[in-house]
């Protein structure tokens, strides 16, 4: 018979049946017990890193049991009371942590960084503060599905200082999204003690700021977590909206063990020490007479041999043998293309209305597909191309959104992993950086991670020639063509971004999409009036010839075709690759070994752009058919200025018409 103390939690059993306190405390108990034994093997050397959640079991365990299974939880690295909760096997889970097959990444990624759509789990990234956008997302689909369900989604006090904390809180908000924000209030983000992470007295009250209710709970009390978050999950699920959630509690080990808590006064650890959820809530039980020393023991022999085995069968696993074709084949979720050839009927459009009647007709087919953007409903955004949408499709369908690019990027993550489509508006493509982490370490990775596809098309009007400035001109493609699980398009013509758009929302992996925007109203032609596709990774070739193989895209299309209209005795290959990941790399390589000259042109500067990769594909693979060297023509190595005269020595049309006759005289 243990020792029993008087709890130091106040619990109130409220009209919970005995059945359903000792469910609570098992479920907390299991957690406990994976814990103690992870730090035993990581004494051992077992296993290689482990971020403790020992004190803090009550805010899985407690968010976990409120909610339906059915529901969503987006965790942080200390919440496995909410992946035990949820009935993952410990096979899998142990798995996930030695990088075994059997884990939810397959050695890709380590401890909690992994999702299940099984479970209905989305775990973190190491950036923290994408996921709450990911949980609007989520929640936005909830609503627009109506079914009456919640998502929850965890982070530390520390988190709640990042620009994600902000704008994912505001969009639940301007949305009234069915979400429960919790936050963690631990103690310490790492070594920081909170005095030095925010001034205001509790993090809940910043839910006053927008216009949000909060609450603050004692996250060491496991009856008053449950029946609270249930309560208003309850409550959300008939009356849709967000929460704020500050849970009380304590981190009583290293952010991660190797780290150590040295900076943790003695008496405050001791204090917390005191507040154990598990040890009180056992001396409550013990003291209420609903658990005795019989059934802790036996819920203790129960979970251990459950580790015992799990463990066992994951250290039988064989490691995973590497294969370069199973890492490449899943980084994108595959694709089957469905050629959609158009009727006859043409009529003259310009880009930019090619584009808006593309992406009006995938808003017809895709009954699932929400358009997210600043200024792009009632106003039909600053091109005009969204224009007339909301009277057809609705608000609900397109939505105006704050300024605030991250958050809606991982909304459209959100609805991606709740089953929908969506498309973000960039308003400038230079304002894509504010989003740019969850494109490159969110939708970008996901697949490859966890096998959670982000079908998400990023509409990027870019490019200069419009006296626009530094901020408004950028053509930026080469930021995502280096980034392994994103897809870029970057159409010449009207035709071609029509039919690429709808291919692309199609496409469920995530895709850049550029838009020229001296080319919206400069550039007609006549465009299929019904849906069509065009492949993605196919070049054009526009013109044939046998001196030198030009190679270009979007705006430097245009440029070569005046170029050569000027210079009607060059003899060139003009390809418009059209599509930049995946590229045509045989169409490249075929018209180079024929003409045995190639001038590459972009409309980036020189420096780590395409065309400098184009170049030393070409030497690698056609070295032995070239008759001069390789010519990359780029803008010039500044920034892009405002002054009209400026920007047109700035921009590599200046230049390519000598440096194709200089090539050609080599």
């Amino acid at each position: 018979m243990p020792t029993i103390s008087k709890s130091n939690i106040n619990y109130d059993k409220r009209n919970l049946s005995d059945k359903a306190l000792l469910k609570l405390y098992y479920n907390m108990l299991k957690p406990r017990l994976i814990e103690e034994k992870m730090l035993i093997l990581l004494r051992q050397g077992k296993i290689s890193k482990w971020f403790s959640g020992i004190g803090q079991e009550a805010i899985s365990v407690g968010v976990a049991m409120a909610l339906k299974s059915s529901e969503y939880i987006l965790p942080m690295h200390r919440n496995l009371g909410v992946f035990t909760t949820r009935e993952i096997p410990l096979h899998r889970l142990f798995c996930q942590w030695q990088g075994k097959a059997s884990g939810f990444t397959k050695g890709r990624d380590r401890s909690f960084h992994f999702g299940t759509q099984e479970y209905n789990i989305v775990g973190m990234i190491s950036h923290l503060g994408p996921q709450l956008g990911v949980a609007d997302g989520i929640a936005l689909a909830n609503l627009l599905k109506k079914n009456n369900q919640v998502t929850a989604v965890f982070t530390g006090e520390g988190g709640t200082s990042e620009g994600d904390f902000h704008e994912a809180l505001n969009v639940a908000s301007v949305w009234q999204l069915p979400v429960i924000f919790c936050i963690e209030n631990n103690g310490y983000g790492l070594s920081t003690p909170t005095n030095e992470q925010y001034r205001c007295k509790h993090l809940a009250d910043r839910g006053k700021g927008y216009g949000m209710e909060s609450f603050i709970l004692d996250g060491n009390n496991i009856i008053e977590t449950y029946t609270k978050i249930k309560k208003l999950a309850e409550s959300i699920r008939k009356r849709p909206r967000p929460l704020l959630i500050e849970f009380k509690t304590f981190r009583r080990r290293g952010h991660e063990e190797a780290s150590g808590t040295k900076y943790v006064p003695k008496e405050l650890m001791k204090e917390w020490e005191e507040k154990d959820p598990i040890e009180n809530f056992r001396n409550y039980l013990y003291t209420s007479k609903v658990l005795d020393a019989k059934l802790d023991e036996e819920y203790n022999s129960k979970i251990k041999e459950e580790i015992d085995t799990a463990l066992e069968s994951a250290y039988a696993e064989e490691d995973i043998i590497p294969n370069k074709t199973i890492e490449l084949s899943n980084v994108f979720k595959e694709f089957n293309y469905e050629d959609v050839t158009p009727g006859n009927k043409t009529k003259e459009l310009r880009l930019i209305d090619a584009i808006s009647e593309g992406l009006k007709q995938s808003m017809e087919k895709h009954n699932d597909l929400v358009i997210m953007g600043q200024d792009i409903a009632e106003y039909g955004g600053v091109f005009k191309i969204t224009e007339g949408f909301v009277e057809q499709f609705g608000k609900d369908r397109v939505r105006n959104t704050p300024i605030c690019e991250s958050a809606i990027v991982e909304a459209a993550m959100g609805l991606s992993i709740a089953g929908m489509k969506a498309v973000v508006e960039m308003q400038f493509s230079d304002f894509v950086t504010s989003g740019f982490n969850p494109i490159v370490n969110y939708l970008a990775k996901s697949h490859y991670r966890w096998q959670q596809h982000a079908d998400v098309v990023v509409r990027m009007p870019c490019g200069a020639g419009v006296a626009a400035g530094p901020f408004h001109s950028q053509t930026n493609e080469a930021w995502f063509t280096k980034t392994p699980g994103l897809k870029v398009v970057y159409p010449a013509f009207p035709y071609d971004a029509k039919g690429l758009l709808a291919t692309a929302i199609n496409d469920p992996n995530p895709i850049l999409f550029f838009e020229h925007k001296a080319l919206y109203r400069s550039i007609r032609q006549e465009v299929p009036t019904d849906y069509y596709t065009l492949p993605l990774g196919k070049a054009a070739k526009l013109k044939e010839g046998d001196e030198i193989s030009i190679i270009t895209y979007g705006a430097g299309v245009h440029w070569a075709l005046e170029t050569l209209d000027k210079n009607p005795d060059v003899s060139a290959d003009l390809i418009d690759l059209r599509t930049l990941y995946p590229l045509d790399k045989d169409a490249i390589f075929n018209s180079v070994k024929k003409t045995g000259k190639a001038i590459i042109l972009q409309e980036d500067s020189t420096f780590g752009g395409i065309a400098s990769d184009i170049s030393a594909m070409l030497m690698e693979e056609c070295f032995e058919y070239l008759d001069a060297p390789v010519k990359r023509v780029a803008s010039m190595e500044t920034p892009i200025p405002f002054a009209a005269q400026l920007e047109e020595q700035y921009l590599s049309k200046r230049s390519f018409e000598d440096d194709l006759i200089t090539l050609l005289k080599y």
